[in-house]
């Protein structure tokens, strides 16, 4: 497996990164928007077997592939799991082409300065050397900001990036994901706070530590064009947010090099009900669609 080979298909980012990385208490809201309602399981082990089966069955969809889908966000248990008999993280490179990346924050810790920074991850050593066994090429972590106050701000950026250099210290590229909250009233404001400190950051940088960056789509089209430009940066992708795909889509279109990386707007339509050909018809639909407005900018 290369990674050289890898880190040069997410940079020429011809298409966009699949998020299929919902977790614990987003997994049954998952299932039930799936056609799967809470009373058809018992139990967390049937919950995520049935979630591991909804991506499975998206990854082994003719649709997607490499050409169009360039990477996947996993969760651990995603990761750790078969399709096929075959390790996750390898049926996605071997068989599909897909760059694997592995989601590895333990969730949101309470609000503060109005953001909600990572919960601490005294586990994360471990998980991110499982992962580089697994062949897994990067990773992925959120925090949240819901207002535009520079302290809080701040804080978010310090935590993403001091994490972001333990795990490049294991070989693998973190993504690094400030999410703005989209309904709040002063979302323009909390970006340009974010966009200086991460700006701010990235220059500290040293020559070859890389990083990607998960972005909430800007309210002003193309805010982060100095982060996409940025020497230290790999990709910068963006996140739906609770947009509508289409919402998503159309904003996507309007920033110049940033890629699509959507959870719910890319299993939007999906159903445990549909025949393999509905599905895999629906699926393709929606690939085309999100590839069409990453590739547009």
């Amino acid at each position: 497996m290369s990674k050289d080979q890898q880190k040069q298909q997410i940079a020429a980012g011809k298409g966009f990164i699949a998020a299929l990385d919902q977790s614990g208490g987003s997994t049954p809201k998952a299932l039930k928007l799936y056609g799967i309602s809470e009373d058809a399981y018992s139990g967390e082990a049937e919950m995520y077997g049935l979630i591991h089966d909804m991506r499975a069955r998206i990854i082994k969809s003719p649709a997607f592939t490499g050409d169009k889908v360039v990477g996947a966000i996993l969760f651990e248990r995603t990761m750790d799991g078969d399709i096929d008999g075959i390790p996750t993280a390898q049926y996605l490179w071997e068989k599909r082409h897909v760059v694997p990346f592995l989601k590895v924050d333990k969730g949101l810790a309470d609000e503060k300065d109005g953001v909600q920074v990572m919960k601490p991850m005294p586990d994360l050593d471990a998980l991110l050397e499982k992962g580089v066994a697994k062949g897994i090429f990067g990773t992925k972590m959120r925090s949240v900001i819901s207002a535009a106050n520079p302290a809080g701000v701040k804080a978010v950026v310090a935590q993403q990036f001091e994490v972001g250099k333990q795990i490049l210290g294991h070989g693998l590229v973190p993504i690094i994901e400030p999410e703005v909250t989209i309904s709040i009233a002063d979302k323009a404001e909390a970006e340009s706070l974010l966009l200086a400190e991460i700006g701010a950051a990235l220059d500290a940088l040293p020559e070859g530590q890389d990083v990607m960056l998960k972005l909430t789509l800007p309210e002003q089209d193309n805010l982060y064009k100095p982060l996409v430009d940025h020497p230290r940066v790999i990709k910068v992708v963006a996140l739906s947010g609770g947009y509508s795909r289409e919402e998503a889509n159309a904003r996507l279109s309007r920033q110049t090099g940033m890629i699509a990386s959507f959870s719910r707007a890319l299993t939007e339509g999906l159903s445990a009900q549909q025949s393999d050909a509905d599905f895999d018809a629906v699926l393709a639909e929606t690939i085309e669609g999100i590839y069409q407005a990453s590739v547009a900018g």
